[in-house]
């Protein structure tokens, strides 16, 4: 149990620093940064139930105002901003990243957490994101697809950085990896 706490706070505050690097907010108000790393990495590492937690730990410490997301930005605002459907579908994405890790055991560490990666933390969180868009902006779905393609280059760099480190932790410290305990 205390394992699990420090685990769920520790990745909450990885999303939370990845947040910070890089800083660029595109025109329709949605910033790029690596904190979908962080989602990636939660599923992949802690497994769906305890990445779904860290994640969820962090959209909590986001509504109550810290100031965890790119530009410092934090509260309940965010939740009717351009940003809402990628913040309230991190959790959704961390747990799916989980689950496909987790079915995916007889795989290579490094290949499943990639493909975990790319079916979670892509195309689970890009459902969110692009239906948070469409009702914020008020833009049909595909209108509102058409604005995140531009994350799509950026997005599977980092599900492939997800299956490296995934990788490169299951071979320095294979128990720590729990979605493969």
């Amino acid at each position: 149990m205390e394992r699990t706490v420090t685990l769920v706070a520790l990745f909450a505050a990885l999303i939370a620093a990845l947040g910070l690097i890089p800083q660029l907010t595109l025109a329709f108000g949605v910033p790029i940064t690596a904190q979908s790393l962080g989602i990636m990495l939660c599923g992949t590492v802690l497994g769906s139930r305890r990445g779904f937690l860290a994640a969820l730990l962090f959209v909590a410490l986001v509504a109550v105002g810290l100031p965890l997301l790119s530009g410092g930005r934090g509260g309940l605002g965010l939740f009717t901003s351009p940003t809402a459907g990628f913040l309230i579908g991190f959790p959704i994405a961390a747990f799916a990243t989980g689950y496909v890790m987790e079915r995916l055991s007889t795989l290579n560490v490094g290949v499943a957490a990639g493909i975990a990666a790319v079916i979670g933390g892509v195309v689970v969180l890009y459902v969110f994101g692009i239906a948070g868009l469409a009702i914020v902006l008020d833009k049909t779905a595909p209108e509102a697809a058409l604005l995140v393609k531009i994350f799509i280059p950026g997005d599977l760099i980092k599900a492939v950085l997800a299956g490296l480190i995934t990788a490169a932790l299951y071979r320095a410290r294979p128990n720590s990896v729990l979605s493969r305990a």
